[in-house]
């Protein structure tokens, strides 16, 4: 059995690839929604879009790389494997079971309860694992390879970064009128994806936590490195380093992500709650943080898309 990525070479997606998810998944996935704010909202000029990838099937974008990953698997595969803080895992027992696959997903024992019982209530063998998300995707390769499950990588494959791509090519369709596009950044598919779906015409800026600074630290070495993660956002912004499709895209861009603070993306967090009934997990806020922190800046008139990426971890602080 073929994992997904398997044979690829290393160049990076392209649009093309990711209008081939796109038709691939079809009505498979939804088609979310946007909710447009006006910039005296934020404190902010010009107009903020808000992608609410939150609606997703399992509460995040991650559905869209899990199905494609499924999709694209030999023909008489069974089973799959994932590692994830949460999110992903959810997304991949999910995918598994529309297509009648078990599924074993690797979890840390950091992970919150919430996301823990999702993925449970999608059907998926749930094995957690002491530590962090490294240890549970070590965990993950071990078990892959042990019993020759394909493994369905979080962000780091050219089917999950075209999956997560397709966020891109709504946000075209939706919002013809985007300047720019802010999105929160952990292992860096959603980022690649959404930049190759794009291909150019508008920029797409990662943002991350000062907590997580995966891409920030990649780039300062000029090649993933191994980093920490904590804080409020580091079950969905916190893998064990930037994957190569993430950081590959940033260099060929020329970027590198805004960081913001641990007080600014709960505030972000807050407000989307508090004044849209919008509520977010943490790490789903970081776009927005980077906004109404002053990190980003709004021109007057323009239009900046902000990806909502998730909503499983609900108490707020």
């Amino acid at each position: 059995m073929t994992a997904p990525g398997a044979g690829r070479t290393t160049d990076l997606p392209t649009r093309a690839d990711v209008e081939s998810a796109a038709a691939r998944l079809g009505e498979k996935v939804r088609h979310t929604p946007t909710l447009t704010l006006h910039g005296d909202e934020l404190g902010v000029p010009g107009r903020v879009v808000l992608k609410l990838e939150l609606l997703q099937h399992t509460g995040s974008f991650k559905a869209r790389g899990a199905l494609n990953s499924v999709m694209v698997l030999d023909e008489g595969t069974r089973s799959v494997t994932a590692a994830s803080g949460g999110n992903h895992g959810a997304a991949v027992a999910w995918a598994a079971r529309r297509d009648g696959l078990r599924a074993d997903v690797f979890v840390p024992g950091t992970a919150t309860p919430e996301k823990l019982q999702r993925i449970r209530d999608y059907g998926a063998t749930l094995h957690l694992v002491e530590g962090h998300v490294g240890e549970a995707l070590e965990a993950c390769r071990e078990f892959s390879e042990s019993h020759g499950v394909p493994l369905v990588h979080p962000y780091d494959t050219v089917e999950t970064v075209c999956g997560a791509g397709t966020v891109g090519l709504e946000i075209a369709e939706q919002v013809p009128a985007a300047e720019l596009v802010l999105l929160g950044c952990g292992g860096g598919g959603l980022y690649a994806g959404v930049t190759a779906a794009l291909d150019g015409t508008v920029p797409v800026q990662p943002v991350e936590p000062e907590l997580c600074p995966h891409l920030h630290a990649a780039v300062e070495a000029g090649e993933p490195v191994g980093h920490g993660a904590a804080g409020a956002a580091a079950d969905s912004l916190g893998p064990p380093r930037i994957g190569r499709l993430g950081y590959e895209t940033a260099a060929r861009h020329g970027t590198t992500s805004v960081l913001v603070d641990e007080e600014s993306l709960l505030a972000a967090r807050r407000f989307l709650w508090e004044r849209v009934r919008v509520l977010a997990e943490p790490g789903a806020s970081a776009a927005l943080a980077a906004l109404m922190s002053g990190r980003v800046a709004v021109h007057p008139g323009s239009t900046v898309v902000v990806v909502v990426s998730g909503g499983n971890n609900p108490a707020l602080p």
